[in-house]
């Protein structure tokens, strides 16, 4: 049962949010797209969106004080979701063009440019999901859709990682670790298969 779930999409100028918002309210949830602290503190889960490149998500992150909120809803257990460059800041640190920006550092490790012939990559791809799973329960084998030019290739020991490739890169696709959970694909554009990720994301709530 997801119904009736509070879910707060972070409102920090993050374009193309809508489809996450609608997305989550479809399979029930009671959406909300906003910064506010006291909602970001009290909504059942967090959805942390992010397009574009690392260091302007960050600024943007930061112009809204969501790198406390985040740290605070973590600390109580409170699970939170990143998406695409949002899974991408909870890592310690991104570099783009030779500069590096520091990011949330949930987790150790450096999102880099794919090595690849073609970047970005762009469409859908499979993925290699644990066996200890929560996100990808029930769902098998299947794609979803990515469109990014950057990612984290390592990831620690103590989280569990789903993975993909592209071109010469093996690159962490999704990770998964108590409260904070993140996908460097869009499920709320992958079809069916998304749908059913997000459900199971709701479903710790």
């Amino acid at each position: 049962m997801t119904a009736h779930r509070s879910v707060v999409v972070l409102d920090y100028g993050s374009g193309n949010v809508r489809s996450a918002v609608r997305a989550l309210e479809r399979l029930g949830a009671d959406v909300t797209l906003t910064a506010d602290r006291d909602a970001v503190a009290e909504a059942d889960g967090l959805v942390v969106p992010g397009v574009g490149a690392f260091a302007h998500v960050m600024e943007a992150l930061t112009a809204v004080g969501a790198p406390r909120l985040i740290e605070r809803r973590l600390a109580g257990g409170r699970p939170v979701l990143g998406i695409c460059v949002g899974m991408q800041v909870m890592f310690t640190e991104g570099v783009e063009h030779g500069e590096r920006t520091a990011g949330l550092d949930q987790w150790p490790g450096t999102v880099e440019r794919l090595d690849a012939p073609i970047v970005p990559h762009m469409g859908w791809a499979r993925v290699e999901p644990p066996v200890d799973t929560v996100l990808f329960d029930g769902i098998g084998e299947e794609r979803f859709y990515f469109v990014h030019s950057y990612a984290a290739r390592t990831t620690p020991e103590y989280v569990r990682t789903t993975w993909a490739t592209h071109g010469d890169t093996r690159f962490a696709a999704a990770v998964e670790n108590g409260p904070l959970s993140a996908t460097q694909f869009h499920p709320e554009k992958s079809g069916d298969a998304g749908a059913e990720l997000l459900r199971n994301w709701l479903t710790t709530l």
